[in-house]
């Protein structure tokens, strides 16, 4: 599904469209899945409790589908969620090719957002949308107006091509301002590769935990995507030839030969991959690796179970 609709468009044209596509295509596979009560009708029922009052028993509901389903009111349901997207240069990789029907990091953020967005307009729920690289450069209200959806969604296409060189991190301090900001008992949605120069610094890292820990004040709840190109950044697969690597961010560059580090490089990034679900995990957030080339159910079926949990 994810490759029909990137030969569709290789720039992204219409987030709305794609998003909804995806959303769509999702819903329709639910039904074929272990996840089917994740319907288009999540947020407006839950399942009856034997014992419970009958007055909110949806009878069409149950003479179509012979399950008892409850309705639940906006009260019941409503949620705030902020996507919070990291914007940094380090984002922007892979480099893109014309119709090479691939993401990079900050295009699979940009459409995963634009498909959340979908989904909480569709379940009343306010969103809203804090974008940051070294700073916070964008930082919208919580609401669940279409006007709302649109501004988002022209937000979110404009940095999809915006001139990314030389645009460094900035995790910890953005986390702390987002932390303070956001409004108390939100869904927090963050789309980040973690990367900022921290692997092997532990007072970094320390202060990075901090961060992740901020998040849960004021009874946030958390999903953290890490998004990275699993088979080059987390793996290294490269051809055994010389390279020529150069980081995004600070325009330094190194020439070797992949297989000359690889394996310094895989036992780096798996200790620090490993540290980072053991933080998520001591601070209840969910950790979710989010490979670019692979598909939405990746987001939305962890965003599905953790709105479940909230409600």
């Amino acid at each position: 599904m994810q490759t029909d609709i990137l030969n569709a468009t290789a720039e992204l044209g219409n987030l709305e469209l794609l998003a909804n596509q995806v959303v769509e295509g999702f819903i329709i596979g639910l039904h074929k899945s272990p996840f089917h009560g994740f319907s288009a009708e999540f947020a407006e029922h839950r399942i009856y409790n034997f014992g419970e009052s009958t007055k909110h028993i949806d009878w069409k509901v149950l003479a179509r589908t012979e399950k008892t389903f409850v309705k639940r009111y906006e009260e019941e349901t409503n949620l705030r969620a902020q996507i919070i997207i990291d914007a940094s240069s380090s984002m922007y990789y892979p480099e893109q090719k014309a119709n090479s029907g691939k993401l990079n990091k900050i295009g699979f953020s940009i459409l995963s957002s634009a498909v959340l967005l979908n989904v909480l307009k569709r379940q009343r729920d306010a969103f809203g949308i804090t974008v940051f690289n070294d700073k916070i450069e964008f930082q919208s209200e919580s609401r669940s107006t279409t006007t709302h959806q649109k501004l988002l969604l022209s937000y979110l296409f404009k940095i999809r091509n915006k001139k990314s060189d030389g645009i460094k991190t900035d995790v910890i301090n953005c986390l702390h301002a987002v932390a303070d900001k956001i409004h108390r008992r939100s869904l927090v949605i963050i789309f980040s590769d973690m990367f900022e120069n921290l692997i092997g610094d532990e007072s970094g890292l320390n202060k990075l935990w901090g961060a992740l820990q901020h998040l849960k004040h004021n009874k946030h709840e958390v999903i953290l995507f890490h998004v990275t190109d699993v088979q080059t950044e987390l793996e290294f697969n490269f051809e055994n030839r010389p390279y020529k690597f150069i980081d995004l961010e600070n325009g330094v560059e190194l020439k070797l030969q992949p297989n000359e580090v690889k394996s310094v490089y895989n036992q780096k990034m798996n200790a620090f991959y490993e540290e980072l679900k053991l933080k998520c995990g001591q601070y209840k957030i969910d950790l979710v690796q989010a490979d670019v080339s692979k598909g939405f159910d990746q987001i939305l079926v962890p965003y599905f179970v953790k709105r479940a949990k909230m409600m």
